[in-house]
């Protein structure tokens, strides 16, 4: 596959999304990622057939696909002499080593940073894991709703403050997503470097730390004041002092988002396109200032006015209005969003004389879509592998017989 990262090899050994979908990201943007799962179990999340209140039939696998696609798959026993030794094999030929065992783990199988240097120096070691490398819980280890979601202050960044509980992460992986773009960005930066001076780099990324970066303003302010940071009352609710800001429900039960941070420039024309020009005359919104000071009084207006007609009216009356406001709108809808598709955030990927659409990363080279490739087959590429490291029959033989590989 064509694109920057071409002629970059990345040798993964990891399982589930976080670091997954770094090598999905790689791949998309054209390494060459070998994955290597066990000959027996493979990757975990290949048997997963129910994602929450959705279960998945027949050969799609929405969560590997997402985390999988555009690589090579080896079914390699890594803790096995002859396995280890094939995996460095590998390794001397690879930019990258990409892993989220733990540490333990690690030095057990004989995979840390100096058993990959030892056979190949300038190696780039990409490291992600829940808590990151340093402190007392370097070695734990955690998925994205407890690392990003729980522990970084999204999951209460995001519950209503009236609400009874604690709200989800928005859907599967949704962490592990955003990590995964991280970690292949700390990837392309230490690439950069070394391409530049020779210097190969250990990179670390935490699932902790990206929760903490995404949620990095809250956290300033915390910082500065205190005090935490305390999300609206459930409902359809708009900022206090800004009518142009927060959510509105439709007469058929959903939501416009609105997010017109200078507020009275937009205010005259947003009433006008609602039906309430009036409103943007009366005295008491006249000034940035008043409109903040009353912005209850107009917010009480515009959620009658805006409850009074459905969803798809408001597209058509806001539609070319240069205030900042969108649809809330669902998966499925976001999907099909045609300007979801013309931008490639959902691309068109064949196999086997078949198509279907994935959700692609989100970085576009010279304005064009990326080009997909489905996930491989579980073991598809282990014996054209070991062949192009200048192996034999005798050698693929051998390592089938042993279990070494599948």
């Amino acid at each position: 596959m064509s694109g920057p990262m071409s002629g970059v090899r990345v040798l993964e050994v990891a399982q589930w999304t976080f670091v997954p979908a770094a090598g999905a990201v790689l791949a998309d943007w054209g390494a060459d990622v070998i994955k290597i799962e066990h000959p027996v179990t493979g990757d975990s999340q290949r048997g997963l057939r129910q994602l929450g209140h959705v279960a998945i039939e027949g050969n799609r696998n929405p969560v590997m696909e997402h985390a999988n696609r555009g690589k090579r798959s080896v079914a390699l026993d890594i803790s096995t002499p002859d396995g280890h030794e094939l995996l460095m094999d590998i390794a001397r030929t690879s930019d990258v080593f990409l892993t989220n065992f733990l540490p333990d783990a690690r030095r057990r199988l004989r995979i840390d940073v100096d058993d990959l240097r030892s056979v190949n120096p300038s190696v780039i070691y990409a490291r992600g894991s829940a808590y990151g490398p340093l402190g007392s819980d370097a070695g734990t280890g955690g998925y994205d709703m407890t690392g990003f979601w729980s522990r970084a202050g999204g999951a209460l960044g995001s519950t209503p403050s009236d609400l009874d509980g604690v709200v989800p992460q928005p859907g599967p992986a949704y962490g592990d997503s955003i990590g995964g773009m991280t970690i292949a960005g700390g990837i392309s930066a230490a690439l950069f470097e070394r391409e530049r001076t020779g210097h190969a780099r250990v990179v670390d990324i935490s699932l902790l730390g990206v929760g903490v970066w995404a949620n990095g303003v809250a956290i300033n302010a915390a910082l500065v004041s205190g005090q935490p940071w305390v999300t609206n009352p459930s409902g359809a609710n708009v900022t206090p002092n800004n009518p142009l800001v927060g959510f509105y429900r439709t007469s058929d039960g959903r939501f416009l988002g609105l997010s017109m941070l200078q507020g009275y420039r937009f205010f005259g024309e947003f009433c006008r396109r609602v039906g309430v020009a009036d409103l943007a005359a009366d005295e008491r919104f006249a000034s940035h200032e008043l409109l903040a000071a009353n912005a209850p009084e107009a917010i009480a207006v515009l959620r009658e006015v805006i409850g009074a007609h459905p969803l798809e009216h408001w597209r058509k009356a806001l539609d070319g209005f240069d205030g900042q406001w969108a649809p809330v709108q669902n998966t499925v809808e976001v999907a099909a969003d045609p300007q979801v598709r013309a931008n490639g955030n959902v691309v068109n990927v064949e196999q086997d004389g078949e198509t279907f659409d994935l959700a692609a990363s989100p970085v576009l080279f010279d304005e064009t879509p990326l080009a997909l490739s489905p996930m491989p087959e579980f073991a598809a590429n282990t014996e054209e592998l070991i062949l192009e490291l200048g192996g034999d029959w005798d050698r693929v033989m051998a390592l089938k017989e042993s279990g070494t590989i599948a």
